[in-house]
């Protein structure tokens, strides 16, 4: 009797040992499925109705463990230019907005807009984003086109140590995601929109739940899903050998 209370307990101690690891595989998992969601300079929410305006966040990680980013700049799509653009105040940080006229005018509200916001530039005046850190720089933006699915913001990351990582690549349908995507807000249809927001996306500031969070905490549970299975399976194992001897 002493032999086989030995032997499980002896069994027991091994899987304890086992059972550190393998949570630490599983937590590795997580943070490898969870860091790409955010390791991106991207817009949040990533909707937003067309014919509007919308408020939405520039959201820009750090993504190295050595230096801090001090400048962000952005580029504003000129082929469907935004009449409107207006940045939040960003403590620790100054924003500057470059226009440029436009190729052909466009109308708003009755008048004939010759020029448009065609960059935004926020510089650091303190220690900017640190390693382990991201910041977000809200803009309200309109009006939105309707002639057009999606409105490309181009952007070029700027750090202490004089890097530049620029996020201009256009993703591809159906293809891989680049190394440095430049950040996307899709447009939906106008009626989609909240009537709470305005009514078919006139003037009225629209938001959504930005889709990395949704998408981030799918993983995370999926992963959590995996660990459960794991350790289920090892005290199955476990209670097989106790039944065996």
């Amino acid at each position: 009797m002493s032999e086989i209370s030995g032997g499980a307990s002896s069994s027991a101690r091994r899987l304890a040992r086992r059972l550190p690891v393998v949570g630490g595989i599983a937590a590795g998992s997580v943070l490898l499925l969870a860091g790409p969601a955010f390791a991106h300079v991207t817009v949040q929410p990533g909707t937003a109705p067309k014919g509007g305006f919308a408020t939405v966040n520039i959201k820009v990680p750090n993504e190295r463990d050595d230096a801090s980013t001090v400048k962000v700049e952005v580029s504003l799509p000129t082929d469907h230019p935004l009449t409107s653009v207006m940045p939040q105040p960003v403590p620790g940080w100054k924003v500057d907005i470059t226009k440029s006229k436009l190729a052909k005018p466009v109308e708003m509200e009755g008048e004939k807009v010759n020029e448009a916001p065609s960059k935004i530039t926020w510089t650091a005046d303190g220690k900017g984003i640190e390693p382990g850190q991201f910041q977000q720089f809200p803009l309200s933006v309109g009006q939105l086109p309707s002639d057009t699915d999606q409105l490309v913001f181009k952007a070029l990351q700027t750090y202490d140590n004089k890097e530049v990582v620029r996020w201009i690549e256009p993703a591809k349908p159906g293809g891989p995601e680049p190394q440095n995507p430049a950040p996307v807000l899709k447009l939906t249809a106008a009626d989609a929109q909240d009537p709470a927001d305005g009514k078919n996306g006139a003037k009225g500031d629209a938001t959504a739940a930005p889709a990395s969070t949704s998408d981030t905490t799918a993983r995370v549970l999926a992963v959590g899903g995996i660990v459960v299975g794991i350790v289920g399976v090892a005290f199955g194992v476990l209670a097989g050998r106790r039944r065996n001897a």
